[in-house]
């Protein structure tokens, strides 16, 4: 039998409570710990979560010896320090993105994590869907051909009112870049995964729609919806972009565009990709995750819909389940997260060539920001430094 792993998360917001659903799934790993910003909270998600453990400050969880591997769900502007701890630790780490506000704390836990030999791993979720695989084994067998340009899209209609509001509009806790930052990394992820090119330079445009927004005088749900009564806002200037438009080239010279934008009316969680290659052209949507488009010149157009014996032999593993039985969002991180844990699982220290997303990952997706971020107030092409 399978060893049990045990793990501890920390941050409950939207993304732990999936995190800790998803590596549930696996079988083999058990929630014993969980860490908030105080005891209280603490001990109330702990309760909705079924974790045994609550600590009111992340450091006691990391001295805690049962743990093993630890989550990480914080916001943004917390993310370098806690890894950074993590690893010092002893123990293993699954960080959401990104990574560390700028590229010097991202480097700086790039090499602690290498000199540690611990697992380390960045939730480029989308990955992982059995489609996306097989996207990624056609480029690599050719069968798309030379790479002539990328283009798409990642659209959210979340902050679309001027009275919606979350930690991610406030620079401090979420970093200079918020769309391109948030949305925008899984977009450039995705594209570089599945293309083995690099992005290399970018130029961006862009555009804060809402200048200034009303802030809620108390705490409220993000995505509730809930709209309160005119004087419990209070007015707030914003200064991230609401949206984006990134011209890109790529490391073999071909050239893309890609839009971001979180105030799109309709589009809740629209990644759409398209790469038009020398041979065919493929176009990828997550809000419609089983089908992928594949394009012709010389013959009928094709939808491949998700189904284990029709995928290249290597994206099989991401299908669970057979033809005309739906997967989605939540077995992203599942297979992300099997991934690592059979890593962790047989003990040995960071393989050479993962098959998940590394800290060298996520370093990555902070540059092309500061990137897109340098290109925006220059009006110019922008070298990205890896």
């Amino acid at each position: 039998m399978t060893e049990r792993i045990k793990a501890g998360i920390i941050g409950t917001g939207f993304i732990g409570p999936a995190h800790v659903e998803a590596a549930r799934r696996l079988g083999n790993i058990e929630f014993v710990a969980i860490a908030e910003a105080n005891e209280e909270l603490a001990k109330a998600k702990a309760a909705d979560l079924w974790i045994p453990k609550a600590y009111g400050d992340y450091k006691a969880l990391l001295a805690d010896p049962e743990v093993q591997v630890v989550h990480n769900c914080t916001p943004n502007h917390l993310h370098f320090e806690i890894n950074r701890d993590i690893l010092a630790a002893g123990k293993h780490v699954i960080s959401e993105k990104p990574l560390a506000m700028n590229t010097a704390e991202s480097s700086e836990l790039v090499r602690l994590a290498k000199e540690s030999g611990l697992i380390h791993a960045v939730d480029f979720n989308y990955r992982y869907y059995p489609l996306v695989q097989h996207a990624r084994a056609m480029v690599a067998a050719g069968e798309v051909g030379d790479v002539f340009t990328i283009h798409g899209s990642y659209l959210q209609d979340w902050l679309y009112l001027q009275t919606d509001w979350n930690w991610r509009l406030e620079p401090k806790m979420s970093g200079e870049s918020r769309a391109v930052a948030d949305v925008g990394s899984h977009w450039c992820d995705l594209l570089q995964f599945i293309t083995g090119l690099t992005i290399t330079k970018v130029f961006a445009d862009l555009r804060t729609i809402h200048k200034t927004r009303m802030k809620p005088k108390k705490e409220i749900e993000t995505y509730a919806g809930k709209v309160l009564a005119p004087e419990d806002y209070e007015p707030q200037e914003i200064n991230t972009e609401d949206y984006a438009s990134v011209l890109i080239e790529l490391s073999n010279g071909a050239h893309g565009v890609f839009t971001v934008s979180q105030v799109s009316a309709g589009r809740k969680n629209r990644l759409y990709f398209e790469i038009d290659g020398s041979k065919c052209a493929l176009a990828w949507d997550q809000e419609q995750p089983n089908e992928m488009w594949i394009g012709h010149r010389d013959r009928a157009n094709e939808i491949l819909a998700k189904d284990p014996s029709l995928l290249h032999e290597s994206a099989r593993e991401y299908a669970h389940y057979p033809g005309g039985h739906p997967e989605g969002y939540p077995d992203g991180p599942k297979n992300l997260f099997r991934n690592v844990y059979r890593a962790i699982t047989a003990g040995g220290p960071m393989p050479a060539d993962p098959d998940w997303s590394t800290f060298v990952d996520g370093h990555k997706e902070v540059a092309i920001c500061e990137a897109v971020l340098a290109s925006s107030k220059a009006s110019k092409w922008v070298e990205v430094e890896y």
